[in-house]
């Protein structure tokens, strides 16, 4: 390897490091985002307003084949970065697109969900219950349609470029995000959902 091209990599491993840390940085301050939605929502869960509470209107079935859908798709998203690693470009684009559809999926319900309460009467200006639950699931819904979206512009990068340094860096980073929104559920699943209707 020439001096110039053993340049190039060693830069393009720093910018990838500096990246890396300014993500991380990022997951951080999203981290204290969802603390305080999850702290706000703890206290405001008793404030019903003689509305309904979650004990009432919650479908564990739904919620839970929700769960199983984000965590699957976390799981071969988790496959598609060793099959990158060891250079399967075929099977890692066919992992990451089931990691999209059962992202999508999942959002859908979550869609239908929002809906169907609003519909029943149940909206975000009923109580300060509804409002909490509202803002803290809806957060983690625009999270996971970034996500898509992040998904899908990579998925088509891996497409079109193959598997590159660059396009292992963004997968990875990618990786990381898609595995912090489903530890995020699992929390949302536990605090709202099961707390919720025990």
């Amino acid at each position: 390897m020439s001096t110039a091209a053993a340049a190039i990599e060693l830069q393009e491993k720093t910018r990838a490091e500096r990246g890396k840390l300014g993500f991380w940085i990022y997951l951080m301050t999203d981290l204290m985002l969802f603390a305080a939605l999850f702290a706000t929502y703890i206290v405001l869960r008793q404030n019903i307003a003689d509305g309904p509470s979650g004990r009432e209107f919650f479908d564990m079935q739904f919620v839970l084949v929700e769960t199983v859908l984000l965590l699957t798709s976390s799981y071969l998203c988790g496959l598609a970065m060793l099959t990158l690693r060891a250079g399967n470009k075929r099977t890692t684009l066919g992992l990451l697109l089931a990691t999209g559809l059962l992202g999508a999926a999942f959002l859908g319900m979550e869609i239908y969900e929002f809906a169907h309460l609003v519909h029943e009467g149940y909206d975000w200006t009923r109580s300060a219950f509804l409002s909490a639950f509202f803002t803290l699931v809806g957060t983690h819904g625009a999270h996971i349609l970034v996500g898509l979206i992040w998904l899908s512009v990579v998925w088509i990068r891996l497409m079109k470029r193959g598997i590159t340094h660059q396009t292992k860096h963004h997968l990875g980073l990618f990786s990381l995000f898609w595995h912090f929104l489903d530890v995020v559920w699992i929390f949302v699943f536990t605090v709202v959902y099961l707390m919720g209707v025990a």
